[in-house]
């Protein structure tokens, strides 16, 4: 990947009109409602938190579920669609969810979703480390965790922080010693958490 990017990466906000203020919700075309709430509320644990009709055509529910911060997940869905086996890749297409889990509960989740028969993958993925599955239509659905202990409200400086000393150490991604490294410099403790050894991933 080319490194001659004319956009700087920073925690600096842009010259915009406005500014958001963090994610509300993502809603997505969920199949029907039984399947979609056995995999987000009964497997991944997210409480349902709102059912009404979707307002925009109510022959359709609308599902709302907490992802574990107070940030909404909501589907759309119709129990005249059966769930799906995969979904169609393209520009403007959803790629993944990624959800935020806890390091301490990592063995668990992976042994929960072999119990329920979903196939998992876990990959090193330099700045945090994630269990990829599916959800019950194909979509790919990440839980990741952070290798660090890093709050929340420091995050995007820290990343930045990583992608400097990664650019200055010229390598192809963010990697342990850019983290500790950032972690150091903006004087933040580092504390990594105990998780299992995996692959990168990468194709790079």
């Amino acid at each position: 990947m080319s490194e001659d990017h004319s956009a700087p990466v920073t925690t600096d906000l842009p010259d915009a009109p406005f500014h958001t203020t963090g994610t509300d919700h993502i809603t997505v075309w969920g199949s029907n409602e039984a399947d979609t709430i056995a995999f987000y509320r009964d497997l991944l644990g997210m409480p349902l938190v709102l059912r009404q009709p979707n307002l925009d055509d109510p022959s359709q529910t609308h599902l709302f579920f907490d992802t574990g911060d107070g940030r909404i997940l909501t589907f759309f869905v119709s129990d005249d669609r059966p769930s799906a086996r995969g979904q169609r890749a393209g520009t403007g297409a959803v790629h993944h969810l990624c959800f935020s889990v806890d390091p301490d509960e990592y063995e668990d989740i992976m042994a929960a979703l072999s119990e329920a028969g979903k196939g998992y993958n876990v990959f090193d993925r330099g700045i945090f480390h994630s269990i990829y599955t599916q959800d019950n239509n194909g979509l790919v659905i990440e839980l990741s965790s952070d290798k660090y202990e890093i709050p929340d409200d420091r995050k995007g400086e820290v990343l930045a922080t990583a992608q400097r000393i990664r650019e200055e150490d010229g390598a192809d991604f963010a990697q342990d010693r850019h983290m500790e490294a950032a972690l150091e410099e903006l004087g933040l403790p580092v504390n990594k958490y105990d998780l299992p050894d995996a692959d990168a991933g990468v194709g790079v």
